[in-house]
């Protein structure tokens, strides 16, 4: 299973680099805009730190005007993945892109009905939005689990991105219903390593090390 964390954050970047675990990190609009610098500027930061892809989203609003922005953006980084928000301009650029052997990811996507389109529209990856899916009082779950089994049955190629996960549980459920990639928060990523009897038992370690040390 992929593994990204969603940031801009060169600090949080460099950690989790360190730890040679991630398959690279996702970007959009709103985590972009909140960095402070030109986003072209901070794009080529993070690839120059990241070993795997760099996702970026067009912010264009036709298919022409997405594939241009694309394609400057391509130009920057190692492993692109172009993020296109689900819609019909988004389907069109995304058939332009991947023809060109360009990776997409068609986000957004809250049914099962997008998902087969962005599939159709050469997506490599599509996004359904768990967290804010069961924010409305519906099943993001069980989006998963139905886009996943519909893209089996019909021998389609694209993955299936979990995004808005807001625990590492939530990691741990997305992989259950068959999801080959997980984006989440550093702080999301972080929580992944812990759990308190790991804590106490490395305690426990300790200790009895430190008695054998003593009596020896």
């Amino acid at each position: 299973m992929e593994l990204y964390i969603d940031t801009a954050d060169l600090s949080e970047i460099k950690h989790a680099m360190t730890l040679s675990i991630l398959d690279g990190v996702t970007t959009n609009p709103s985590i972009l805009s909140k960095q402070g610098v030109p986003y072209k500027q901070r794009l080529a930061e993070i690839n120059e730190l990241v070993d795997g892809k760099v996702w970026y989203q067009v912010v264009s609003e036709n298919s022409a005007a997405m594939v241009e922005e694309a394609l400057e953006v391509v130009a920057i980084l190692k492993q692109p993945v172009i993020k296109l928000p689900m819609g019909p301009e988004s389907l069109k650029a995304s058939k332009v892109l991947s023809s060109q052997g360009i990776q997409t990811n068609i986000t957004l996507v809250y049914s099962v009905a997008q998902a087969m389109l962005a599939a159709k529209a050469g997506a490599s990856y599509v996004s359904p939005y768990v967290g804010r899916i069961n924010d409305i009082g519906w099943p993001g779950l069980q989006l998963i689990n139905d886009i996943v089994r519909i893209f089996s049955i019909q021998g389609l190629q694209t993955n299936v991105i979990g995004a808005s996960l807001r625990s590492n549980q939530d990691i741990v459920s997305v992989a259950e219903q068959g999801a080959s990639a997980a984006t989440m928060p550093f702080k999301v990523f972080m929580q992944m390593f812990n759990h308190p009897m790991t804590d106490s038992g490395l305690v426990q370690f300790l200790e009895d090390w430190k008695v054998y040390q003593h009596q020896n």
